[in-house]
């Protein structure tokens, strides 16, 4: 049941993943050529965006198919662990992309230019639009399968819909303050690179928490706890320790039962608990139930 679970899971984050993939290029395309003709840097920083996000993708897409393969002699714990490695890369690859935005727009802002074509709105306001789309739908999908590396995915989106943004701000102004506004765009997107960065620290912060073995949310303890107690025998609860691999969780519980029972009988209660526990939440790969008297 748990491997037909990550291999559901692993189809879902694929398929977004393919998604970003393909849309990314597409729009890497459209809004370099628009820069270029278009007189806007803005563009131009949005496209290099676009193109990083590609290979963020395909980084999301590695980590999604390792952490997706089960426990064998070297990793009996699966291979989860390459997901929010995946999403740790990703996060640094996308502060790379904001700084090297940052230090063309300073360069930009230095040397005169003229202001940027009209049209280019038009091309932010599309792109504004389907990015918001795609952040929203794959970061449902990220929540969904509880995936940190498709929803760090998810915030490429979303980071890309906020530089395209403030590039279309920045172009709105220069058009309308003409002679002296030509660089307006040029401090549209070195704002926008700084928010990149922002995103960036969203993104890792989790990520690293999942490396450090982080505890999980608390309505998952407290389910875990909950369940545990209504089984039979059950007089209480010691330790309740949760750690996150990939998509799922593994359980360490030390659970309190009547001292004078045989050890067979605690065995049979373990494995009550243990059961109640997996059928309660699937997203649990597997329960490790410790027995001490009470």
């Amino acid at each position: 049941m748990a491997n037909s679970k990550v291999s559901h899971a692993t189809d879902q984050g694929l398929k977004t993943t393919l998604i970003s993939i393909l849309a990314n290029a597409l729009l890497a395309i459209v809004k370099g050529i628009a820069g270029i003709f278009g007189n806007s840097y803005a563009l131009i920083a949005d496209a290099i965006e676009s193109t990083s996000d590609i290979f963020s993708s395909l980084i999301v897409w590695a980590g999604l198919k390792v952490a997706s393969k089960g426990p064998d002699s070297d990793h009996p714990y699966g291979h989860g662990k390459a997901e929010p490695l995946a999403t740790i890369v990703v996060a640094l690859l996308l502060i790379g992309a904001a700084i090297l935005i940052a230090i063309q727009s300073v360069k930009n802002i230095l040397t005169p230019h003229k202001v940027p074509a009209p049209f280019t709105l038009v091309v932010l306001g599309g792109v504004i639009v389907l990015k918001e789309f795609l952040f929203r739908r794959i970061n449902q999908t990220g929540k969904q399968i509880n995936s940190t590396a498709v929803k760090a995915d998810a915030w490429h989106h979303r980071s890309d819909a906020i530089t395209s943004f403030t590039a279309f701000l920045g172009i709105t102004i220069a058009l309308i303050g003409g002679e002296g506004y030509e660089n307006a765009d040029d401090w549209a997107a070195l704002i926008a690179s700084v928010i990149i960065v922002f995103n960036a620290y969203h993104i890792f912060i989790p990520a690293m928490g999942e490396i450090m073995d982080v505890a999980p949310p608390e309505e998952i303890l407290d389910g875990i706890r909950q369940v545990a107690m209504q089984v039979e025998g059950v007089r209480g609860l010691d330790k309740a320790l949760v750690r996150k691999m990939g998509f799922e969780y593994f359980v360490d519980l030390h659970v309190l039962v009547d001292g004078h029972l045989s050890v067979k009988e605690g065995h049979r209660i373990a494995h009550q608990v243990k059961d109640a526990i997996l059928l309660e939440n699937r997203q649990i790969y597997d329960v490790l139930i410790h027995i001490e008297p009470f």
